[in-house]
């Protein structure tokens, strides 16, 4: 089986809308290793306006939950991160250390809401790069501007931007359109990572196994390596893609 490195879930429990406790964190972290995920960067939400869990906590619960899944005999070792909805204060939290990046790295994991313009996309990772980090856009398929525009894709690659697609986008769980767009983003190489997003054990689970087999099938074993592991195992050790 092919192994695979997830950086973007939502297994840590009761913190967001994902888990809501510890017994559906350890279903999904069977599936996950069921999948072939060795390694998990958790991404608790970090949204304005709400009951965030600070990086200390946020690594306690890391901790726990990797003790568990220990005691549980699962092969799999857990990193804390969070899933940064950005706003105008974003720039400020990073730089006082009241979010977490992706494994303790230069990374951090962005999101935006589906309709935002490109303009303030492109603003708000300029905000994140003047903090001193590395922006990933978090599931780059949701945001229309940048669907119905796919050159804005090039753009924030220039720019210094990793792309970050979900798995089941690409196995057509959101419609052909949405299968279309991430099929022709990998066509081109220009996605950096392949994750689950997963918040459950049902409809949206730490699925992995199956797109890494497509993405292998239909463009190269070196690509599928380089997206679902080398990657995130360099986001892991804070190296340069």
């Amino acid at each position: 089986m092919l192994s695979s490195i997830d950086i973007h879930c939502h297994i840590m429990p009761g913190v967001d809308d994902g888990s809501p406790d510890m017994e559906t964190s350890l279903k999904m972290l069977q599936i996950a290793e069921k999948n072939g995920i060795e390694r998990i960067i958790l991404t608790p939400h970090h949204k304005p306006m709400h009951h965030n869990v600070s990086p200390e906590h946020n690594k306690v619960y890391c901790g726990k939950l990797q003790e568990l899944a220990d005691r549980a005999g699962l092969h799999i070792h857990l990193y804390s991160g969070n899933e940064i909805y950005y706003s105008d204060e974003t720039q400020r939290e990073l730089e006082k250390g009241k979010i977490c990046t992706l494994a303790d790295s230069d990374y951090c994991l962005v999101e935006f809401h589906p309709t935002t313009p490109f303009r303030a996309i492109h603003n708000g990772i300029y905000q994140v790069q003047t903090a001193g980090y590395i922006p990933i856009i978090a599931h780059v398929e949701r945001y229309s501007d940048v669907v119905s525009h796919y050159s804005y894709v090039e753009d924030l690659i220039d720019m210094g931007c990793c792309i970050q697609v979900n798995a089941s986008s690409v196995m057509g769980k959101y419609g052909f359109g949405i299968s279309h767009f991430t099929r022709k983003l990998l066509k081109n190489r220009l996605v950096d990572f392949v994750a689950t997003d997963a918040h459950d054990c049902k409809s949206r689970a730490p699925e992995i196994l199956e797109c890494r087999n497509y993405v292998a099938k239909k463009f190269g074993d070196g690509y599928s390596q380089k997206i679902f592991y080398d990657n995130p195992m360099s986001v892991i050790n804070n190296e340069v893609l």
